[in-house]
Parts: structure tokens; C-alpha cells; sequence
């Protein structure tokens, strides 16, 4: 039985507001002519090869209404209900609560509980990076940048059914996915604290659980028990071991 986590790596694109202002800078809407929905969003499961992009024009229901998001939403909500692990960059002020809105707002009740990660917060919580943007952390960890949008005219394009403009939409959802999970997979080490048990002399780091352990010295602890510091060489995580569980 296969009792590794289900780890949903994902990230949304939404339209902007569209409302009525007496100006140009800092304004307050007098009226929303249409409030925002979701345009896409990419995914794809941890070491899955293959990256997916869903979007609005992929639904019969897009012909009709272009703004019709709730067949979108609801194959998200079905991710959602699947996962066991949630990762996302900024998930935890943007994608999570975006997703939960448009979630309700078409009657869907809460998906399976899960736990999410949201790999700018453990980049601002670790480390201190002059920027904690995605493509900032990428491009300083050696792993890619995003793609370039070329603006907000790519957003309009695709409110106005443009397939060029879908075509790039897609494109740079799908790759965002992909470097998030390379961003993640090199801060995934670092995300718990350094003293875990080890269970089973497995890493305990939950989408991890490499039983490739590599004994890193004694620890006496203050209650005079010695136990052994090893660190998992799947993912960097540092624990320990009772002595008497670590191969020899």
C-alpha cells in the first residue's frame, strides 16, 4: 500500500475587476460593471513528468459566457479534494483564498482537509533575499525565470477569446508551475525544524520519506539520552534517530 502524500504543486490566473473611476490614481470604484474570475490555472503532482494547464476555453460553457469560470473552479475543487500536500507561491494571500472565493461562490462545499505550503513565506521566514518574488528566487537560485507576459494586453486578449493570447496564457501559467516546483524541491529541506524524530528511520518531511539517512555524529541530550543526528539525502531534512534504530 502506497502511503506517500498526494503533493499538488499549482498556480491560478485570474481577470481583473472591471469598474467605473472619476480617475486615474488611487481611486475608489464607484461601480463594478464585472468583478474578477479565473482565466487558468496550472498543475501538476510532485515528480510527475507531465505539467497541465486548464482553461476557460477548454469548457463548451466558454462559447456562451467567457466568463464563466464555474467548471474550471469545480476541476480545481476535484485537485483539491485529491491532494494531500498544497503548494503554491503566495497560495497563502492569493491562489488558496482566490480559489476558496470562486469555490463558494459556485456552491461548492470545502474540499478534504489538506496542508498547504506557500513557498514565499518559508523564503521570508528562512532566509532574507532582497526580493521574495518567484522569479526572483529562481533567477538567484540558478533555476530559470518566468516567462514574459508582455503586459496586461495578454489578459485582455484572452477576455476578448483571442487564441494567440490564450495560446502565451497557457504557456506562462504551465511554466510557473514548473519553476515553482524547482524552487520548492530547494527549499523543501529547510521548511521544518532541524530537531524532528525520525520515525521507522524514515525522513520525516511528509512528501519526502526517503529512507536514504546518512549518520551525522552523537547528540547528548540535557536528560543525559544520546541519540544520532542524521540527515535525509532526498530532500536535506535534519533529524534524529534513537541510536539503537540507525543501520550500521
Amino acid at each position: 500500500m502506497n502511503t506517500k502524500p498526494k503533493v499538488l504543486i499549482y498556480d491560478i490566473e485570474t481577470m481583473a475587476n472591471l469598474g467605473y473611476i472619476w480617475g486615474k490614481y488611487e481611486q475608489n470604484v464607484i461601480k463594478y460593471e464585472k468583478e474578477w474570475y479565473m482565466l487558468c490555472f496550472a498543475y501538476k503532482w510532485l515528480d510527475e513528468k507531465q505539467t497541465h494547464v486548464i482553461a476557460l476555453p477548454d469548457f463548451k460553457t466558454w462559447k456562451k459566457d467567457k466568463t464563466d469560470d464555474k467548471e474550471l473552479i469545480t476541476t480545481l475543487w476535484k485537485l483539491f479534494n485529491e491532494a494531500d500536500i498544497i503548494i503554491a507561491h503566495n497560495g497563502n494571500s492569493f491562489d488558496q483564498k482566490k480559489s476558496h472565493a470562486r469555490m463558494l461562490v459556485h456552491g461548492l462545499t470545502p474540499p478534504a482537509p489538506y496542508v498547504q505550503i506557500d513557498t514565499k513565506l518559508v523564503a521570508k521566514r528562512y532566509f532574507n533575499f532582497n526580493s521574495n518574488k518567484l522569479d526572483d528566487l529562481a533567477n538567484i537560485l540558478g533555476l530559470g525565470r518566468k516567462l514574459d507576459t508582455g503586459g496586461f494586453e495578454l489578459w485582455l486578449g484572452c477576455a476578448s477569446g483571442d487564441a494567440k493570447a490564450w495560446k502565451k496564457m497557457k504557456t506562462y501559467n504551465r511554466m510557473d508551475v514548473i519553476l515553482l516546483e524547482k524552487v520548492y524541491l530547494k527549499l523543501r529541506g529547510w521548511i521544518k525544524p532541524v530537531r524532528t524524530a525520525i520515525k521507522d528511520a524514515k525522513c520525516s518531511n511528509t512528501d519526502c520519506g526517503s529512507t536514504h539517512l546518512q549518520r551525522r555524529g552523537v547528540e547528548k541530550r540535557t536528560n543525559g539520552v544520546e541519540v544520532t543526528r542524521v540527515q535525509c539525502q532526498g530532500c536535506g531534512k535534519w533529524g534524529y534517530l534513537p541510536i539503537d534504530k540507525v543501520k550500521k
